[in-house]
């Protein structure tokens, strides 16, 4: 993210994002009611004297919009941010109408908050301190593969095959067939990495792991030395590179990627809660009695709770994280779009790691 300027006190920041995970960033950061403003196209009607008007025509001008709506289009790249026009040319758009902003890539834009907290603002400043690097991790095993790049929201899966291999007791047709089954994930994660260069794990059930991690280097050297790591799951497919996630498989290459981050803390709060320990809590309501005593050390919100939340209880959530974050508790807002997300808003979307027991 590449910060081009920023006043906190006056709730201001200008930036442009680079890649797909600053618009993820931008997703979490920009909230109903906030101001956006960038650069966008209206249509505006030619009026000649003493004839029909001619066909409309699109200018560039600059926008600013009171948040209703954010969407997230992950197929296009780009956020839609649609509100009620707040600032714009007298002379091109007439108060009190309705715009959508489209959010892409390399594309600047202003931020304006009533206030940021400091979650927001440590997020901002990481992600314009550092890119994430991306990662490719290859999920395969004898009957089947998954392709996807580990991003800062989730895991995002690229391709995903079967395989059809005959029985071990046809070892000459089970072998040709491996090599061909080897070739197909070989020319999918190709095709993926020319367009990435970037690091690969390899993950699996058995051997076929290490056969296609040989094949890699016999078949496509170059490729090869991309890969990092070759590492045992029990699981296939998505669901072993989910559990590669939440074991801790990757942590050493995905020490600079927020998902790992949310995965592990999750991991935490589950394991806390399988011990009946009292040193963490979910729901609203309790983690809200756990705040009034001082006891909240890590605050875990679903980004689809607060987004999704009445007035009300946006307002409510904001006032405990405001006062969590004032007695040094650490907020993480956990994406909705990975396993550990989910797990989260299973317990209610909201919980806590306590700095000391309580009923």
């Amino acid at each position: 993210m590449k910060i081009l300027a920023k006043n906190f006190k006056k709730g201001i920041v200008k930036v442009v994002p680079k890649t797909l995970d600053d618009l993820w960033h931008l997703y979490n950061l920009i909230y109903k009611g906030d101001l956006v403003f960038g650069r966008t196209t209206r249509e505006i009607k030619i009026d000649v004297e003493y004839s029909r008007p001619q066909k409309g025509k699109r200018v560039s001008i600059l926008l600013g919009i009171r948040v209703e709506d954010i969407v997230w289009d992950r197929s296009l790249n780009r956020l839609r941010v649609h509100g009620r026009i707040h600032e714009a040319p007298e002379d091109v758009v007439g108060p009190g109408t309705y715009h959508t902003l489209n959010i892409a890539v390399n594309k600047p834009i202003t931020l304006v908050k009533e206030r940021w907290f400091k979650h927001q603002i440590t997020r901002l400043e990481q992600a314009g301190r550092f890119e994430a690097p991306s990662i490719i991790v290859v999920s395969v095993d004898s009957e089947e593969y998954s392709i996807a790049m580990i991003r800062e929201y989730g895991v995002d899966v690229q391709v995903e095959g079967k395989a059809r291999l005959p029985g071990k007791l046809e070892a000459e047709k089970r072998a040709t067939a491996l090599q061909i089954y080897l070739r197909n994930v070989l020319n999918a994660l190709s095709e993926l990495w020319q367009r990435n260069r970037c690091s690969i794990v390899v993950i699996g059930v058995g051997f076929v792991k290490n056969h296609f991690s040989k094949f890699v280097k016999e078949e496509k050297p170059e490729i090869a030395q991309a890969v990092v790591d070759v590492k045992s799951v029990n699981s296939s497919g998505l669901s072993g590179i989910e559990e590669a996630l939440r074991s801790g498989v990757l942590d050493k290459t995905l020490k600079n990627i927020r998902i790992a981050e949310e995965t592990r803390v999750m991991e935490e709060v589950l394991a806390r809660l399988g011990k009946e320990q009292r040193d963490v809590t979910y729901g609203l309501e309790q983690v809200e009695k756990a705040e009034a005593f001082g006891a909240v050390e890590t605050f875990l919100v679903a980004d689809y709770i607060i987004r999704g939340a009445s007035d009300e209880k946006r307002l409510t959530l904001e006032k405990l994280m405001r006062e969590a974050e004032q007695k040094g508790g650490k907020i993480i807002v956990v994406s909705a779009e990975h396993e550990a997300g989910q797990k989260l808003l299973a317990l209610g979307g909201v919980a806590a790691l306590l700095r000391f027991p309580i009923s």
